[in-house]
């Protein structure tokens, strides 16, 4: 049964969800603004963003939820990320993005993977610290973004004269609901193990928005607030 101050409990975890949801999202639509316009862009620079973007998703996606899946400790977070595993591993997405990647004539060389190497660590060494409610945090915060860049990734593509847009349909429709279920398992796993509050939420986050920055306009070394 739910008392009045179970009510007043609830309603606050309400409120500071919807307040980190709210965060997470206009950090992906400023991200999704600065965008540069795709037609304004010339072959080699299509090609890089590509090239950048698919030398970190093809061999760390996997690596970055599964580091989730290890570190929650709420049990309704776990069959979420495992679900979204499954399909990963199911349909096989890196082959998916590697055809993707080979069709729109911008397979990674060893300088395209060295672009983005400073930044991708940050992202790889955080997500070993284990820590549950910031690793959901920033995997959400990916996984709305992803779906909300699919549309400009494949834009890229065909002006590259790429056919093969199974990668791009596949995750601008099942990012949404993998999006929708990290925060919740977010929310589950704030309830079950609290993040200690000398450590900051958005961390991830911000490390994750800066790889993207990196991956987009060839940049290292920014710092986003």
């Amino acid at each position: 049964m739910i008392t009045a101050s179970g009510i007043a409990r609830e309603s606050q975890r309400d409120s500071v969800d919807f307040a980190i949801k709210d965060t997470i999202n206009a950090t992906i639509n400023d991200l999704i603004e600065s965008l540069p316009d795709p037609t304004q862009l010339n072959s080699d620079e299509r090609r890089g963003i590509i090239a950048r973007y698919s030398s970190v998703l093809e061999g760390n996606f996997i690596y970055w939820m599964t580091a989730t899946l290890i570190s929650v400790n709420s049990e309704e977070a776990r069959p979420i990320i495992m679900e979204n595993l499954h399909e990963e591993v199911r349909d096989s997405h890196p082959a998916m993005l590697r055809r993707f990647a080979k069709a729109a004539h911008a397979v990674p060389t060893e300088a395209d993977s060295c672009a983005v190497d400073e930044n991708l660590e940050k992202v790889r060494l955080f997500l070993g610290r284990l820590s549950g409610v910031q690793s959901l945090a920033t995997m959400a915060f990916f996984e709305g973004f992803i779906q909300k860049f699919m549309g400009y990734l494949m834009d890229l593509a065909v002006a590259q004269g790429s056919a093969d847009t199974e990668y791009t349909d596949v995750h601008g429709v099942c990012d949404i609901e993998h999006t929708e279920g990290l925060f919740r398992a977010l929310s589950a796993e704030m309830a079950a193990k609290p993040l200690d509050p000398d450590k900051g939420l958005f961390e991830g986050v911000n490390l994750l928005r800066t790889l993207i920055e990196n991956i987009v306009f060839n940049r290292v070394g920014i710092v986003s607030a």
